[in-house]
Formats: structure tokens, C-alpha cells, sequence
């Protein structure tokens, strides 16, 4: 699962090249985290999830807070989260995670972006139950010892421990994210990177060219500033 990761944050990263976008959208994490938790992050997994990425995104201090004071306010705006399932061409499953506040013309544009490249959107329920949520968390290694860390933080929710180049990888149960990321915390383990993802139960292999093709719908629909994720089945493993 080491370079689905990678690809996963390689995308975001590309995905958010553009600053201006990548404000927006950390905005928008930050509005639907506080409406979600409230605006404390001591309280609030979440917040601290969108405060950590608006870090690695190198957003200024001041407009992380001016976001939380405007998610509190009464003008604030009202994102609505909305996963979005479908095909893309041969058969691969897709799931997009969107936050729009306005539905209506987030459902036309993915439907039209599945249309033109050879995929479909398709009813809730068709896609999602091939794919497991999970919480990803990035730490970096510092000679810890593997076998007590993993002891120490399996009560915390920990299912997954493992070394990649420079870095541990833990994975946990999507419920288990805010417990996980207290226990990191605790041990004080800073967290690099953090992510909520979808996993597949199952991926299939393309040839080459029918990757292009999928690859083609997935920058698309990644250029439509409503979509924040978007996961799939194709296999990555190569």
C-alpha cells in the first residue's frame, strides 16, 4: 500500500499546486471541521487534520485562524459533504469525496466529467461497500523501538504499523482517527502527514494504455474545485 499512499499525496500535492486553489479548499475542511467539532482543535480530530495539511500546504498561521473565526460566524458558509460514486472506463470503481454549497451544480459536473471520459456516475451504494475507510498517519522514525510502539498504541486503535524509507506508516480504523492521533500525541510523535482515505477491498490491473484512460477522468475531475478526494480500485501496486 506504500506507493497507493504516495500517489494518493503525490495527487494532492499536484491536485493543490495552484495556491490560491489549495487555500480554498483547506477552507473549506476548516469550515466543515469546526461546524463538525467546533473551533478548538484540542477538541476537534478533525480541525487538527485540516490544520495539518493547511501546514504542508504552507498556508499562513493567520489565515488558518481567519478561516476558524469565519467557520464560527454567522455569515459563515454552508458546505455540504457529498460522495459521489461511479466507473471509470474498464470498469474501475470510483468514489469521489466532494464539498460544495451548491449540490446541484457539483452532481452536473461530475456526471458530465465520468460522461466525456468513458466512465458513468452511478447510484449510492453501486461502488462504496468495495471500499473500507481508513485513517493513514505519517510519523517520522526516529529508532523508535516497532514492537513497543505497536504494544503501546494497539489500545489506542493502532491495526497497522510499518517502516517506509525515512518514515512509519499507521493506519487505523476511520472511527479510530481522533484516539490514534491523541495517542501519537501522547508518545510525542509529531505527525507529518495524515489522511482520512478509502481503501479497496480488491484492485484490478490495467494494461498501460487503458491506465492513461483512467488517469485522464481522474485529473479532470480532480480540476473541479468542489472535489477534495477522489479513490479507485486500479491497481497501484507496481
Amino acid at each position: 500500500m506504500g506507493r497507493a499512499f504516495e500517489y494518493r499525496k503525490e495527487r494532492k500535492m499536484k491536485r493543490w499546486a495552484g495556491m490560491a486553489k489549495a487555500f480554498t479548499r483547506i477552507g473549506r475542511e476548516i469550515s466543515i471541521a469546526v461546524k463538525e467539532g467546533g473551533p478548538d482543535p484540542n477538541y476537534n480530530p478533525r480541525l487538527r487534520l485540516a490544520i495539518q495539511n493547511a501546514k504542508v500546504a504552507n498556508m499562513p498561521k493567520v489565515n488558518v485562524e481567519n478561516a476558524i473565526k469565519k467557520a464560527t460566524s454567522k455569515d459563515a458558509e454552508n458546505y455540504e459533504e457529498i460522495v459521489y460514486e461511479g466507473y471509470a472506463p474498464h470498469g474501475i470503481a470510483v468514489l469521489v469525496e466532494t464539498a460544495t454549497d451548491n449540490p446541484i451544480r457539483t452532481v452536473a459536473n461530475v456526471r458530465h466529467i465520468f460522461s466525456k471520459y468513458g466512465g458513468n456516475l452511478s447510484t449510492s451504494g453501486s461502488v462504496d461497500y468495495m471500499f473500507t475507510r481508513k485513517a493513514i498517519f505519517k510519523v517520522a522514525d526516529a529508532g523508535q523501538d516497532l514492537e513497543e510502539l505497536e504494544l503501546d498504541l494497539i489500545d489506542f486503535g493502532l491495526e497497522e504499523l510499518r517502516k517506509e524509507d525515512e518514515h512509519l506508516v499507521l493506519q487505523c480504523a476511520f472511527e479510530d482517527f481522533g484516539r490514534l492521533q491523541k495517542g501519537l500525541e501522547e508518545k510525542g510523535l509529531e505527525v507529518e502527514q495524515s489522511e482520512l482515505v478509502r481503501l479497496p477491498g480488491h484492485t484490478k490491473e490495467l494494461s498501460d494504455s487503458e491506465v492513461e484512460d483512467v488517469i485522464k477522468l481522474i485529473e479532470k475531475m480532480e480540476e473541479d474545485d468542489d472535489v477534495v478526494n477522489i479513490f479507485h480500485n486500479m491497481d497501484m501496486s507496481e
